[in-house]
């Protein structure tokens, strides 16, 4: 990993989302439920300057308060004198006329200076409530981002309330919860349906869907806000009241935080290719295998194909317009497809750029050559088509050989699996004591006056003043000692969910978006027909390999099960039906009593993927786990699933049981899931040992006696002799009746070899003196031990020979780097 300063002001990538991407979705709502159109002319626009005033004059736009109605009433007054200076033959046309249309909070800019010429007071605050009071009477609808930029206060949608349709608010407040309807989100949703009764008329039965698009499209770009839970509550509050046909949308948070499918077109279009009869290819390309992937697939490839290989070679070769590629461009190509850069962040605030291996090298590589021998094959079928694109494929088949890649993937598995098994009921006791900390903290902010201090878990905290959440006990936000804002309930609800996922994930094995889609309905039982138990499941909705499969409930999965279903069930008993959002498939699915859902904003929604590995990080972060290296231990989701794995097949669970319980189609997958331990291997040569000695007679295996320990030792103690040592087994005597010198097993000292070279002079003495004598028998003998002592000497000097070091001409690492260098 290399990294590289870099500086303020980057271009961006050409893969990077814009806002166009998640407007897409909003597009297509909008052609199917259109805003309504504002008529040029109404009837109220169309009064004289008396008649509005007369209007305001009396009720119901008359406020109760005298100061208010006199306000109102003057700056109304001023304002339609103003207006009557501009073209127009209605006050609409003459307030399109002016510039205040397009100034916002500063409207009041290009009034009091007419009023100061004319000689007249000039009352900003006035001006301002006269205002109100003619988009009240519908004199004048202003455009919606206008309106985001001035109703910044609750007297508009008071104003609105009162005035314009009391009678759709109250239905409003019939059918929605009363917490939620006064809380501040829900005075926000009331507030957004006010700006769309002034901007569009009429009264709140007669709000479309459309309208409520338009809205969320304005406040995207007015506010530059995409997400923000609780401005997409008025929507809900609507539908809730039957405003809406049953074809709407369940929800609108589609419109600017998930954006759907996209066509191949809309897909190679995000990298802006230049040559447009490549990009026309692979589109035609992607078309044709868009019917056999699933869209996560589908999207993969055209990302493949778009940026890392056409996109990468014009940025790098621009004017290239030809697949059939250089070897010199293709090696360039793929050497810089090895390695990816990142921007991040180093803890002094400066940014670098960090350069690492793409771990996913080997399939782009794959994506690529695919690519082209698809096109050589199809080229034989429909020449006119594909013909023209036919190339030889850059990347040979030797290059995409997966199985050097695949064993470092399970070799780097297994390490994370055996890091994280043997910490787990550490992470379990963190998460419980996380869980319940939490709901201390919760439950003690809750008994505590807004705006004093409170002591729980050895901290002192000071609880806020006002509510920004919707909580029935007031405040859940308070600061610590230093002034750091926390929020116990959102503390809380993290600590749960986090909690409730690890519980889930390490007792099924399910993947973390298997877990998510689990329903209410997912819970059923099954009943023995020999005994009639029943079998608590849970029903996995078909995921990844599009099974469907069913778990058995354990006792521990019970008690996680019950504790989701007692947080989310409303008061009635029932759990809340809603829609959810498949991040893989980039769908909406129908309403479901999902079991991972909460309520934010005043909606209920699905809990998000984010939102679970940012809880599990919490926890770990609690518990303080690290790994061999000192580090701290990360958990991913998918941990959970081979942890699961492993357990199960080392106790005793067979291969192919835990392939239908994960639902995989290769047996070979499930058991790339389980780790392999060291202790495997040693329970199984210890096995080993056992089978062996229970072939050997048992009294080899009796504990020996005293006598039989030191005779054992002595052994090796009379092993000792003049020349060296002797290397005869345990238990033989002497095949040479102790004459050592002709004894193959005798390893003699090199310290001792003047001693055998006397022994040598000896006996050529004592051979001579044989044969001068006449001592046939005795000479032979001694020429037997003479040959036996030259034997000895050669191997003392073959053995000197040998611990000298040969050079073979090999050149060394030194020479080699004195070369290089």
């Amino acid at each position: 990993m290399t990294t590289a300063p870099t500086t303020a002001s980057q271009p961006a990538q050409a893969g990077s989302h814009t806002s166009e991407s998640h407007g897409e979705a909003a597009r297509r709502l909008l052609s199917q439920f259109p805003p309504r159109p504002r008529p040029s002319a109404w009837a109220a626009t169309e009064e004289t300057r008396e008649a509005v005033l007369a209007r305001i004059d009396r009720p119901p736009l008359r406020a109760r308060v005298k100061t208010t109605h006199e306000n109102r009433w003057y700056g109304a007054r001023k304002i339609l004198s103003w207006l009557e200076t501009f073209p127009g033959a209605t006050w609409q046309e003459r307030w399109q006329a002016t510039p205040a249309n397009t100034l916002g909070l500063k409207w009041t800019d290009v009034v009091l200076p007419w009023l100061a010429e004319r000689g007249e007071s000039a009352r900003e605050e006035a001006l301002r409530s006269g205002l109100l009071c003619l988009f009240v009477a519908d004199v004048i609808r202003p455009d919606l981002p206008f309106l985001l930029r001035i109703v910044q206060t609750r007297y508009w949608r008071e104003a609105v309330v009162e005035h314009r349709d009391p009678a759709g608010f109250a239905r409003i407040e019939e059918s929605a919860d009363p917490v939620v309807l006064s809380s501040r989100p829900g005075l926000k949703a009331c507030t957004q349906i006010a700006m769309i009764l002034l901007a569009k008329g009429g009264g709140v039965s007669d709000i479309t869907v459309g309208d409520c698009i338009e809205l969320r499209q304005t406040e995207t770009v007015a506010l530059e806000k995409r997400g923000g839970d609780s401005r997409f509550l008025f929507y809900s509050l609507l539908k809730d009241m039957g405003q809406f046909p049953p074809d709407a949308p369940a929800t609108l948070r589609a419109l600017t935080v998930f954006s759907g499918q996209f066509t191949p077109d809309q897909l190679v279009d995000r990298y802006q290719l230049e040559c447009r009869p490549v990009r026309d290819l692979i589109v035609d390309y992607l078309s044709e295998r868009q019917p056999a992937l699933d869209y996560a697939s589908f999207e993969d490839l055209a990302r493949v194909l778009a940026l890392h290989f056409w996109k990468n070679l014009e940025t790098h070769h621009p004017g290239i317009a030809s697949l059939h590629l250089d070897r010199s461009v293709a090696k360039a190509w793929k050497e810089r497809l090895r390695t990816k850069t990142a921007r991040r962040r180093m803890p002094d605030g400066t940014m670098v750029e960090v350069t690492t291996p793409r771990a996913s090298y080997g399939s782009l590589l794959g994506f690529v050559r695919a690519f082209y021998l698809d096109i050589a094959q199809w080229a034989l079928e429909e020449p006119t088509r594909w013909g023209p694109w036919a190339a030889p494929s850059p990347i040979s088949g030797n290059e995409i050989t997966y199985k050097k890649d695949i064993r470092r993937r399970k070799a780097r598995m297994d390490q994370r699996t055996r890091e994280r098994l043997p910490v787990l009921p550490a992470l379990v006791t963190a998460a419980e004591n996380c869980l319940q900390d939490a709901r201390t903290r919760l439950e003690a902010i809750r008994q505590t006056p807004s705006g004093s201090a409170f002591t729980v878990l050895g901290e002192t905290f000071t609880k806020a003043g006002k509510s920004t959440r919707l909580d029935a006990s007031g405040s859940a936000c308070a600061h610590d000692t230093s002034g750091r804002r926390h929020h116990f309930a959102l503390a809380e609800h993290r600590a749960f969910w986090g909690w409730a996922a690890i519980e889930f994930l390490r007792h099924t094995g399910v993947r973390i978006e298997e877990m998510l889609e689990c329903s209410h309905h997912s819970i059923t039982q099954y009943t023995l027909p020999s005994t009639g138990e029943l079998i608590p499941l849970l029903q996995i909705a078909p995921s990844k390999t599009d099974e469907e499969r069913l778990l058995v409930v354990s006792p521990e999965l019970a008690d996680v099960l019950s504790a989701i279903v007692s947080r989310v069930r409303e008061a009635s008993g029932a759990i809340p039906l809603i829609p959810f959002y498949d991040g893989l498939e980039k769908i909406w699915h129908p309403s479901t009593p999902l079991l991972f859902q909460w309520s934010s904003g005043g909606q209920r929604r699905a809990v998000s993927s984010k939102t679970i590995r940012k809880a599990i990080n919490e926890i770990l972060h609690a518990a303080g786990l690290t790994n061999a290296a000192g580090q701290p231990l990360n958990y991913q989701p998918h941990d959970f699933r081979r942890i699961f794995t492993t357990e199960a097949i080392m106790n005793g669970m067979p291969p192919h049981i835990a392939q239908l319980i994960l639902g995989h189609r290769n047996i070979n997958t499930t058991m790339g899931y389980k780790a392999v331990y060291p202790e495997e291997a040693i329970n199984g040569h210890r096995a080993f040992i056992a089978r062996r000695r229970a072939l050997r007679p048992s009294e080899e295996y009796r504990t020996p006696t005293d006598a039989e320990w030191e005779e054992f030792l002595g052994h090796f103690e009379r092993r000792k002799v003049a020349l060296g040592d002797c290397g005869r087994a345990y238990g033989t005597s002497c095949q040479h009746e102790h004459s050592c010198v002709r004894c193959p097993v005798l390893r003699v000292d090199p310290a001792q070899r003047l001693r055998l070279e006397e022994i040598r002079s000896n006996l050529r003495e004592r051979v001579a003196e044989a044969e001068r004598e006449g001592w046939l028998g005795e000479a032979e003998g001694l020429r037997v031990s003479l040959a036996a002592t030259e034997n000895k000497l050669s191997q003392l000097d073959d053995r000197r020979h040998r611990a000298t070091t040969i050079n073979l001409g090999i050149p060394t690492f030194r020479e080699i780097a004195g070369r290089i260098s």
